[in-house]
């Protein structure tokens, strides 16, 4: 892959997070996990390298805001930071798509027809369905725990929206928002295989 298409993908990478930082109603989280996966092992974690947002080499404020985010979520379960040999590693990508919604609104109108017996026109309703198009973008970040020793995905999380633009002070707080929500379903903590929220799908 060129250089070119790197810088491409990084960039429709950040505009995914971007965009997504701007969903006007919150995102809708889902998440999977590997069930043959021992959380009790896991006491230890670092960032995953390279990031999958960060490929190309360039970080931002929001990738850096991202990595504050998931410090802070995975030291409040008890995992310790370990850069030469953790125990999982955290990745997390950004991706945007572009989408069409199609419904159906029911309408009522009328069609005249002229009486020659009566010497006038009348009006005879009909319903019918008229089918309306919108595009618009959706937005989603995924954070992913990867098993270190395995490289293999344990845990997954996406937050997932339609997206609107906000100004860079909100973005980052909805990043912020977005992280907490993804976390929020993860329900282990550090050296437990015992779930301490119901998961959430």
């Amino acid at each position: 892959m060129t250089k070119s298409h790197h810088i491409l993908k990084w960039l429709l990478a950040v505009c995914a997070v971007a965009l997504l930082a701007g969903c006007a109603t919150g995102p809708t989280v889902r998440t999977d996990y590997d069930p043959e996966a021992d959380f009790s092992r896991y006491k230890t974690w670092a960032f995953y390298q390279p990031i999958a947002m960060e490929e190309t080499g360039y970080s931002t404020f929001l990738t850096d805001r991202i990595k504050a985010d998931v410090r802070r979520e995975m030291e409040a379960r008890g995992y310790s930071y370990d850069e030469k040999s953790p125990d999982l590693r955290v990745n997390f990508q950004g991706i945007v798509r572009e989408k069409t919604d199609v419904w159906t609104t029911p309408r009522t109108d009328f069609q005249y027809f002229y009486s020659y017996r009566r010497r006038s026109y009348f009006a005879v309703p009909f319903w019918y369905d008229e089918t309306q198009v919108t595009q618009y973008r959706e937005g989603t970040l995924t954070v992913d725990l990867v098993d270190s020793a395995r490289n293999r995905l344990v845990w997954t999380g996406d937050a997932i929206g339609r997206v609107t633009r906000k100004p860079p002070q909100e973005r980052a707080q909805d990043v912020d928002r977005a992280i907490s929500e993804i976390f929020l379903r993860y329900p282990y903590r550090a050296g437990s295989n015992e779930p301490v929220t119901p998961v959430k799908k």
